[in-house]
């Protein structure tokens, strides 16, 4: 979907997903792409869409943090006219669909619950036990495959939770002067979702 920015009704798209999953990564890649500009939803202000718009490619970053901000929310239902009148592009990124966001102006309101979605799923294991090695290893830390594969079965399955455990053995295992065990692993979740 993000490939067809020409299939998207309207010209806008909400790309949804938890924190972490990677959407800020993959709207950087379709701006950097189309040349599109990114903004932060709650930095929206009216006097400033035009501008926007002119653009034809614009990337809205965090789009629940504009809910109850009454510049911002005009900001981008402002946006998302121009750009559909314009045949721009209007790439929106948030964490949950709109409706969860309280949105408090109607028209608005209305047309985020129009707008086509796409969610980023949680990973599955493999996908999992792949960013859980990549972590470990950015961190210049092995530990050993059946650690990863412990970890996996035991952990929520989503990328900012991973990174989470990681920092947080990572941390462990630097103030006890130690390596990364089973046991401890076991602590660190305990904590972590405990």
């Amino acid at each position: 979907l993000l490939d067809a920015p020409e299939t998207w009704a309207q010209g806008r798209m909400l790309l949804l997903g938890p924190e972490g999953a990677g959407k800020s990564h993959l709207a950087a890649i379709w701006a950097s792409e189309r040349g599109a500009v990114i903004r932060a939803a709650a930095d929206l202000r009216p006097e400033t869409v035009a501008d926007l718009a002119a653009t034809g490619a614009v990337v809205i970053e965090d789009a629940q943090h504009l809910a109850g901000r009454a510049a911002s929310e005009q900001a981008l239902f402002h946006l998302l006219n121009l750009t559909a009148a314009e045949g721009g592009r209007c790439l929106i990124t948030a964490p949950t669909p709109p409706r969860d966001w309280g949105v408090a102006l109607p028209d608005l309101k209305s047309r985020l619950d129009a707008t086509q979605s796409v969610r980023i799923a949680p990973p599955d294991e493999a996908l999992l036990a792949a960013v859980l090695v990549k972590l470990f290893a950015d961190r210049q830390l092995t530990v050993p495959q059946s650690l990863i594969d412990w970890l996996v079965l035991r952990m929520e399955r989503a990328l900012g939770t991973a990174r989470a455990v990681v920092e947080a053995l990572d941390a462990r295992a630097l103030a006890e002067g130690r390596a990364i065990t089973r046991a401890m692993a076991a602590e660190v979740l305990d904590r972590l979702q405990g």
